[in-house]
């Protein structure tokens, strides 16, 4: 393997015939390239729907209700459905031992103002577990708490640019800021991986919300987060005896849609895996296909050289060279040739996904695409036994030829 004289003799071979160095490498290059990119793709296909969900907890479930678009038990079409504290309480008492977390939701569009500066936010009124549910960061302070919500606190957790916006660089928490014309205190400052809209939001105690803005209890969705000892068919199987309990306590159509429908992130991780599992199955056949045609190219072109080299090796042999030092050095050469065009492959793929980047993203949903380091070894010792395949059977049948055989050939 370290034999210096081999080696000089291998780049001899090289340099002497470089079109079919060139050529047996080309194909090595394009199918390693071909795979790194379908890979590459591939993974950007799976970061993109991770990322739709970034902001939400893998185990979310969001129960949303509107009007009804069918006529059910003699009520009328066009029914406004309003959640209620009570559904709320029902949902907590009927499933405990299947839910980790729980929140209401109210949406506000409020100004927020200080001093002379002031702009419109979404205020979302939440219970304590929304952080989670949510997964917001809290950055300096606290979120929300049991006890403001029974004494009903004139609390306020605020995004991070709205942080930015109404105070610059200068401290907010412990501030207070006019809310709708009512002063509330600023407790904490959250960021999320949701994006920019996501950080300019506002959270205040749902009891609050609902002293200050209605007197009533009402409630705009009902958040929550099932248990994760569940497995991803008894999510979906509870999610879905959740939605039917609550179209015949609300008195809902079973098939109106409209009316109430039920998010379960349960069903968009099945979808995920679903999908990430085809596209993976794809990637490795059109990939191993490429890699072997690949690898019977090198290995024709390897047999073609073997051809010219008969007498050469007849000679070698007639000369006392043993055949495992023939098939050795045509290994060799046909490994150094197929990790050179393969790493070349590998790094032209890498750049052409890392030039790439998120161009993609908007029209074809491939975000941020690369390889991981598995792949690139992997790849490697792909590379390393492809070139052993290629360079070993002709070398072996070469290495087999009787001395005079070989000097009679054409």
């Amino acid at each position: 393997m370290f034999d210096i004289d081999r080696w000089r003799e291998i780049f001899q071979s090289i340099n002497k015939n470089r079109l079919r160095s060139v050529m047996s490498g080309f194909t090595v290059a394009f199918a390693i390239l071909l795979f790194t990119l379908l890979f590459g793709i591939s993974n950007g296909l799976g970061n993109f729907f991770k990322g739709a969900f970034a902001d939400d907890a893998q185990n979310s479930m969001f129960v949303r209700v509107w009007k009804t678009s069918k006529p059910y038990k003699g009520l009328q079409t066009g029914r406004k459905i309003q959640l209620k504290n009570k559904d709320y309480n029902y949902v907590t008492e009927e499933y405990a031992d299947k839910i980790e977390y729980q929140s209401t939701r109210i949406y506000k569009n409020f100004v927020i103002k200080y001093k002379n500066e002031a702009s419109t936010y979404s205020v979302m009124a939440v219970n304590p577990d929304h952080q989670f549910l949510e997964k917001t960061m809290i950055d300096e302070g606290r979120y929300l708490n049991e006890r403001d919500l029974r004494e009903k606190s004139k609390v306020i957790v605020i995004g991070r640019l709205i942080k930015k916006d109404l105070f610059g660089e200068k401290p907010a928490l412990g501030k207070r800021v006019n809310v709708n014309g009512s002063s509330f205190l600023i407790i904490g400052i959250f960021s999320d991986d949701g994006g920019d809209n996501e950080e300019r939001k506002a959270y205040i105690p749902v009891t609050t919300s609902q002293m200050m803005y209605g007197n009533n209890d009402y409630i705009s969705q009902i958040n929550l987060g099932y248990n994760p000892k569940l497995s991803t068919n008894e999510a979906i199987a509870f999610g879905n005896k959740m939605e039917r309990d609550l179209r015949k306590k609300l008195n809902i159509h079973p098939d109106d849609q409209s009316a109430l429908s039920i998010r379960n992130m349960a069903e968009a991780n099945q979808f995920v895996s679903t999908v990430s599992l085809a596209l993976l199955f794809i990637i490795i056949f059109i990939g191993s296909g490429t890699l072997i045609a690949g690898i019977i190219g090198i290995s024709n072109i390897m047999i073609f050289v073997i051809k010219e080299r008969t007498k050469e090796f007849g000679i070698r042999k007639a000369l006392g060279a043993k055949p495992s030092s023939i098939v050795g050095m045509v290994v060799q050469e046909s490994v150094l040739i197929t990790t050179i065009a393969g790493y070349i492959g590998l790094s032209l793929g890498t750049y052409i996904l890392s030039f790439i980047g998120n161009s993609l993203e908007e029209k074809y949903f491939i975000k941020d695409p690369s390889v991981s380091s598995g792949v690139v070894i992997g790849a490697t010792i792909v590379l390393i036994i492809s070139g052993l395949i290629a360079g070993y059977v002709p070398a072996k049948k070469a290495a087999n030829i009787k001395p005079i055989e070989a000097l009679r050939a054409d």
